[in-house]
């Protein structure tokens, strides 16, 4: 499969180390070196906006997707080379999966694993094989991936499904997953 846009699933805040935002502004900047549209929630505040705004700093694309209702809260991010306006979350989460050909999860909160679950049960389900990445910055997801795995060790995920998941430590990896796809 040729990759050519990628929804990032990530914060409306930027959380406490500063390295992360460091590392959603690296790449921002590789994926418009390498071609990559973004695709993402669309707000130009936390780590949606430090992304989007590297991309579109570098000459990329970002497409933004938002609910009508979030439009304001989350201050949608009005540079953006195409910005989409839903009805619900749901709708949200249909038109960035429609969009994506691969899912990059990066640090966030619920709301990020919110749009990680619901992808990664769609696969679950065989509705997609896109590539699903999470990207371990700082350690950020280990307690996740804990998780996960104690579901595969009490019979309530396979090992197939849990093996699905990439899981890188930074963003070069991560670029390079996408990459190896190309």
């Amino acid at each position: 499969m040729h990759i050519t846009s990628v929804a990032v699933f990530c914060g409306s805040s930027s959380g406490h180390n500063p390295l992360l935002s460091r590392y959603a502004r690296n790449l921002g900047k590789s994926f418009a070196d390498n071609g990559i549209k973004l695709v993402y929630g669309g707000g130009k505040v936390g780590l949606m906006g430090v992304i989007a705004d590297a991309v579109l700093e570098n000459g990329g694309q970002a497409e933004g997707v938002i609910p009508r209702s979030l439009a304001q809260k989350e201050v949608a991010h009005l540079s953006l080379t195409r910005l989409h306006m839903t009805d619900t979350m749901h709708s949200r989460k249909e038109k960035m999966y429609e969009l994506s050909d691969a899912f990059v999860i990066i640090p966030g909160g619920i709301g990020t694993l919110d749009e990680l679950f619901e992808i990664y049960t769609w696969f679950q389900l065989g509705y997609h094989v896109k590539p699903i990445i999470i990207v371990n910055s700082e350690g950020f997801y280990d307690h996740l991936k804990a998780h996960l795995k104690n579901c595969v060790d009490e019979g309530f995920l396979s090992e197939t499904t849990f093996n699905a998941l990439n899981w890188v430590n930074d963003m070069d990896e991560c670029l390079a997953k996408l990459l190896e796809n190309n």
